[in-house]
C-alpha cells in the first residue's frame, strides 16, 4: 500500500532515511533527518505504506490519534514536537534520550519528579496518553528529564469529564508503578494509595477488554511487543540462548531484537567466548536444530557488559544492535563498560542502517 502522492512528494524532498527503529502491522518507524523550515533536524518518521491491508483500518485510526495528540502537545516540551503530518505519514522531532527500560534510572528521584510534571502538563492540555504502562513509552533524556513518546492510543478531551479524570488517574498510576520499580523509597504515602487502588474502569478492562485485545493482537494479528522485540524475542530467543550455551567454549550469551528492513524483526546474539572462529561453529549447530530460525547476527565478544549483579546489560547491547551508538555514552557507568565498547563497536554485524555521523561518534566513544 503506497503513500498518497503529496505525502510521498514531501518525504522525498525533505526526509533522509536513517535507522529503522520498528516495523509491525501498524506502522514503520525510522529515525533520520528532516528538512524543516529552520534547517535540517533529526526526526522520527511513522509511515503506513508497509502496513498489510487487513490491519490498515486500525493502523490509520491509531495514526490519527497520534497526529491529533502531537498537534495539541506541540509546544508543551514533554514529548516529541510534531514537525510535519500528512495523511498517512508524520515526522516528529527526535528526543535525545533512551527508553526507561534501557536507561534504568534507579534511585533517580529527580527523573520521576520531572515525569510527574510532564504528565501534569499533558493533562492540563486535555491529553491523556493511555499507554504509559510500557516502559518504552517513557524516555530518559540526555538532560535527565522525562519525556513521553508514542501517542497512538492518546485521547484528547475538550473538558475535564469523568472519562478524562479516569484516564488521567490511570496515566498517573502507571507512572507510579515505574517509580516503584526504580525509586520505591521516594514514593509518598499518597502515591502508595494511588498504586493500591485501580479505577473501576481499569479493573473491568483487565478482566474483560484486555483479554479480547490480547486475543486480537496476539492471535489474529500475531503481534507481541515486549520491548519492541515481537514474538521472536519472546518465543525464539530463550530457546536459542539454551542451544548456544550448550557449546563448551561459550561462557555466556545474550540475545536482543532489532528492526530489520527485510525480515521485520531480527535477532542479534552476543556470545561471550575467546575464539572469534566460534561464530561459524555456532551457526552450523543452530542450523542443525530444526524448527527454529537462527539469529540474523552472531557476534563473539571477549566480555559482555554487566551490571552490579553480574547480569548482562542488555540495554547497551540493544542500542548496539539497533545502530543507535550515539545514545550509548550516557549509559557508560564503568571502565569495564568502555572497554566493552572498544571491543565491540568496530566488529558489530548490523551495518545496513547507519547515520553518516556514526563513524565520528564511534571514534569519540572508543577513546
Amino acid at each position: 500500500m503506497s503513500l498518497p502522492k503529496d505525502d510521498a512528494a514531501t518525504l522525498s524532498a525533505r526526509w533522509s532515511q536513517g535507522v529503522l527503529l520498528k516495523r509491525d502491522v501498524f506502522s514503520t518507524v525510522e529515525r533520520g533527518r528532516f528538512r524543516a523550515d529552520g534547517g535540517e533536524v533529526e526526526g522520527v518518521l511513522r509511515r503506513l505504506d508497509q502496513v498489510p491491508f487487513w490491519s490498515f483500518g486500525l493502523a490509520l485510526h491509531l495514526f490519527s490519534r497520534e497526529r491529533r495528540a502531537l498537534t495539541l502537545a506541540r509546544d508543551l516540551d514533554v514529548g516529541p514536537k510534531l514537525l510535519w503530518a500528512g495523511r498517512r505519514a508524520l515526522v516528529r522531532g527526535f528526543i535525545d534520550g533512551v527508553a526507561l527500560h534501557l536507561a534504568k534510572p534507579r534511585g533517580d528521584v529527580a527523573y520521576f519528579r520531572s515525569a510527574k510534571a510532564a504528565l501534569r502538563k499533558l493533562h492540563r492540555a486535555g491529553i491523556c496518553h493511555n499507554d504509559l504502562a510500557k516502559e518504552q513509552n517513557w524516555l530518559v533524556g540526555r538532560d535527565g528529564r522525562a519525556y513521553l513518546t508514542d501517542f497512538q492510543l492518546a485521547a484528547c478531551f475538550k473538558t475535564r469529564s469523568r472519562l478524562f479524570r479516569i484516564a488521567a488517574y490511570e496515566d498517573l498510576r502507571h507512572l507510579l508503578k515505574h517509580k516503584r520499580s526504580y525509586a520505591p523509597e521516594a514514593l509518598t504515602p499518597m502515591e502508595r494509595k494511588v498504586l493500591a487502588k485501580k479505577s473501576a474502569v481499569a479493573s473491568i478492562w483487565l478482566k474483560t477488554g484486555k483479554k479480547v485485545y490480547q486475543a486480537i493482537t496476539r492471535g489474529i494479528f500475531n503481534f507481541t511487543d515486549r520491548e519492541g522485540g515481537g514474538r521472536r524475542l519472546v518465543n525464539d530467543a530463550p530457546v536459542l540462548v539454551d542451544l548456544i550455551r550448550r557449546n563448551p567454549e561459550v561462557r555466556d550469551t545474550a540475545i536482543v531484537a532489532f528492526a530489520d528492513r527485510r525480515v521485520g524483526v531480527g535477532l542479534y546474539a552476543f556470545v561471550e567466548a575467546d575464539q572469534s572462529a566460534l561464530e561459524k561453529t555456532l551457526r552450523n549447530e543452530l542450523a542443525a536444530a530444526k524448527g527454529i530460525k537462527p539469529p540474523e547476527h552472531i557476534q563473539i565478544v571477549h566480555a559482555l557488559p554487566r551490571d552490579a549483579a553480574g547480569k548482562p546489560r542488555t540495554e547497551i547491547l540493544q542500542l548496539v544492535a539497533m545502530n543507535q551508538v550515539d545514545l550509548i555514552e550516557p549509559m557508560m557507568k564503568s571502565d569495564a563498560d568502555r572497554e566493552f565498547l572498544r571491543d565491540i563497536l568496530e566488529q558489530r554485524k548490523n551495518l545496513r542502517d547507519r547515520f553518516n555521523f556514526e563513524v565520528a561518534e564511534m571514534d569519540r566513544l572508543s577513546r
